[in-house]
């Protein structure tokens, strides 16, 4: 199946042109640009074009490693599906969505609440499993959370940032963002902040 013959999203909340490399089972790796994104797979815009069937790997601005199926040619690219499963997918498709809700400007799950810039920013995420993580605190609200992470655990994850219980709502460009399962008394905050986040 090729791409034409997935269903696309609607051409408004497409994202931009996004900067990438993919790498050929001959191991060359080749610079591209990504465009008309939707959540089966994408067109890349490249000098080189590969035979369809080829399986590549490729670093996406935004998104990170994917590995996908080579389709189609098209002028001045090729098309690919992505030849992810599971979990991979879903996380894949979550950041699709954070990209294309932050391109068309919708800010509705932002926190409406005042965010303060910590004092320690270094803290810890515990996840479901037991695992845990370094992370660095952006702000903080009586709500939630802005985290600078390198992990991406899916979106409605429930885990612990410090001794705070929250969920992760959605991604931010260098971490995600968490909304506290139970918001925090404001006489809280003082202790943890300086001054409100502007």
């Amino acid at each position: 199946m090729s791409l034409i013959e997935t269903t696309r999203l609607d051409s408004a909340s497409q994202t931009n042109l996004l900067t990438a490399r993919f790498m050929l089972p001959d191991q060359s790796e080749h610079v591209c640009q990504v465009r008309d994104l939707t959540l089966e797979g994408a067109t890349f815009l490249a000098d080189v074009v590969p035979e369809a069937g080829q399986i590549v790997i490729a670093y996406i601005e935004e998104l990170g490693r994917i590995e996908a199926v080579t389709g189609e040619a098209t002028h001045h690219g090729f098309t690919v599906l992505y030849a992810l499963k599971g979990a991979r997918l879903e996380r894949l498709q979550q950041r699709i969505e954070w990209l294309q809700q932050r391109s068309s400007g919708d800010r509705s799950d932002q926190r409406r609440h005042t965010r303060f810039e910590p004092v320690d920013r270094a803290l810890h995420l515990t996840l479901p499993d037991g695992r845990v993580y370094p992370c660095e605190v952006i702000d903080i609200s009586t709500s939630g959370a802005g985290v600078k992470t390198d992990i991406m655990p899916s979106i409605g994850t429930q885990l612990m940032l410090g001794k705070m219980r929250g969920r992760v709502v959605r991604y931010l460009d260098e971490g995600i963002a968490i909304e506290f399962m139970k918001q925090l008394d404001s006489s809280q905050l003082p202790a943890v902040t300086g001054r409100a986040a502007h």
